[in-house]
């Protein structure tokens, strides 16, 4: 683990997988310090975003994902995969986006330190 600030806040970086391990349109499910995650291989750009839908706490990362925004499988929120942001109902608040890259060949997720 490694510590790094980023726009004023500082976040623990944990290494998950080798970079060669999510190839582009994959999907991985984790969990970080209680945190469920889903991370994907977007277009070549490593996201990681909460599992977890703001509507009702379900599961989110099996949604379907279409350019930029990811559709919850239950009820239909649809949320902005590189911002969190919220762009349909149910859904009104917006998702956590964890920062990633990658180091030595691992793709890092950072979690805001408390």
């Amino acid at each position: 683990m490694t510590t790094d600030i980023i726009n004023g806040e500082k976040f623990e970086f944990f290494p998950v997988l080798p970079a060669a391990e999510l190839p582009i349109g994959e999907r991985r499910f984790l969990e970080i310090d209680g945190i469920p995650i889903m991370l994907l291989n977007h277009q070549g750009t490593i996201i990681a975003i909460s599992d977890l839908c703001t509507h009702d706490n379900g599961p989110l990362g099996d949604g379907e994902v279409d350019g930029e925004v990811i559709t919850c499988p239950r009820h239909g929120a649809r949320f902005n995969l590189k911002t969190g942001k919220a762009l349909s109902l149910p859904a009104v608040e917006n998702i956590p986006v964890f920062p990633t890259r990658i180091r030595n060949d691992q793709i890092e997720i950072g979690i805001k330190t408390r």
